[in-house]
């Protein structure tokens, strides 16, 4: 799965083939052209160079790619790719220019930019959208998922909480078992932690860490699932969340406890609130409950009305009332963008603080994305045939959302915000495509807390 020539689609193996005589350099960009947010958080291009283009094609990847492609009813580029092996060391010879990572780019504008740097292959540069495309589409999808989420919830505690402290740790990554694969869990889960520091992901975790010099990207606490809790059986539910306070509880420790193997309003009422009551308040730590079934929108204000019936409450100075710091809810089921701002709605409707509550959400951070969500693409944008540079663009009648852009193009920051415009019309203007590789070398070496910092 590691053999860069394959991976691509198909049809990419006969373009070789297609594009016009005497052709000597292509160039192509990626935009989000649209969707669902008028903004992207641009993130994942530095893990995909590292992981992929970091490492040469071999010998053996030359001939595994011939005898597949062949046997697949494609043409094989013999020649180029055995040229990039000679004469490269079968690092590709290309220059990809990009926003930094963490940048807010309104839609509509270049974020990346690739030009192959030999004019015997210019093949090359379209021949590698497939992977180019897929591994910046994904994360920088998620990272901006998250960053809306992230919105919403920093705009409910301005309105209903004292601060914003507890912000890094309102939405916890729980999609890893969702994702397609390893590797999804990996980038989606990094692209979640760019703004928040709560996640059960460990892939991601370790994507942070591994192509950003992270040492330490996010956060989790000892958890219950229904598993752990009904293998005591009904008639010892009370036992098995003592023993959660137990193995768990301490100064300045936090643990959730899944409470609705059962009843989760007997639960509350009786377990939590009642027999557990002197346990939970004096262990010096936060037990958190977490509801795991029903109407997120009527469950989760119930359950936190019946906690301060049993806890109490306090009001803060913004009028809204507030658990005791030993309890708190956390929602993970059913949680998705809509859910958040629909549950945090009939929280503060009932003068309750979004301080209560945190989310854990999985397959609506890391799964329910496809390249539609922000229209994303890759088209070339310029051709340099016979040392004389044209524009290249599609202009579709039947669709005039997808025309695309002509010439080689660079990205300015003016009073207005980001605009994308020609390089040639560049001028004294500064250029925001920055260059991070160029024939097989990441010439800017990103560091995570300095795409949270930007992304902030």
């Amino acid at each position: 799965m590691k053999n860069l020539i394959l991976n691509t689609d198909s049809y990419k193996a006969s373009h070789f083939l297609q594009y016009p005589q005497g052709i000597e350099y292509l160039s192509s960009y990626i935009e989000s052209r649209g969707g669902v947010f008028g903004e992207t958080v641009f993130f994942g291009l530095q893990a995909f160079i590292k992981e992929y283009l970091s490492t040469p094609i071999s010998q053996t990847d030359i001939d595994e790619a011939e005898s597949l492609l062949t046997a697949h009813g494609v043409p094989f580029n013999r020649e180029g790719w055995q040229y990039i092996f000679d004469t490269y060391n079968g690092f590709l010879p290309i220059e990809i220019q990009a926003v930094p990572e963490g940048t807010n780019l309104p839609t509509g504008n270049v974020m990346v930019q690739v030009m192959n740097t030999d004019p015997q292959c210019a093949w090359i540069t379209g021949y590698i959208e497939t992977a180019l495309l897929r591994a910046i589409w994904y994360p920088t999808t998620v990272a901006t998922v998250s960053k809306s989420c992230k919105n919403i919830i920093k705009r409910y505690l301005e309105e209903t909480a004292d601060n914003l402290d507890g912000l890094p740790f309102k939405l916890h990554d729980f999609g890893a078992r969702g994702t397609s694969s390893e590797e999804t869990a990996a980038l989606g889960g990094a692209a979640h932690l760019v703004h928040f520091m709560g996640t059960d992901t460990l892939s991601g975790i370790m994507t942070a860490k591994r192509y950003y010099g992270a040492d330490m990207a996010g956060f989790s606490i000892p958890a219950a699932e229904h598993s752990t809790i009904t293998s005591w059986g009904k008639k010892n539910e009370s036992a098995a969340y003592r023993n959660m306070i137990h193995q768990f509880g301490g100064n300045n420790r936090l643990v959730a406890v899944v409470s609705d193997s059962y009843d989760l309003w007997n639960a509350i009422d009786h377990i939590w609130g009642e027999e557990l009551k002197d346990s939970v308040m004096e262990m010096g730590g936060t037990l958190v409950v977490r509801p795991d079934s029903g109407a997120p929108t009527e469950v989760v204000p119930e359950a936190i009305e019946r906690l301060m019936t049993k806890f109490g409450y306090t009001i803060n100075s913004k009028g809204y009332r507030v658990l005791p710091s030993c309890v708190r809810l956390i929602q993970g089921d059913g949680v998705s963008l809509a859910s958040i701002e629909a549950i945090l709605q009939t929280l503060k409707a009932r003068k309750i603080s979004a301080d209560n509550i945190a989310f854990g959400m999985g397959g609506e951070l890391l799964q329910k994305v496809n390249r539609d969500t922000q229209k994303f693409a890759m088209k070339a944008s310029a051709i340099c045939v016979h040392s004389e540079w044209f524009d290249v663009y599609k202009c579709p009648i039947t669709d005039p959302g997808k025309r695309s852009k002509r010439g080689r193009l660079a990205l300015v920051k003016t009073h207005n915000g980001y605009q994308t415009i020609r390089e040639d019309q560049l001028g004294q203007q500064d250029n925001q495509l920055i260059s991070v590789f160029q024939n097989g070398e990441l010439l800017i070496d990103l560091k995570f807390e300095d795409i949270r910092s930007r992304a902030e």
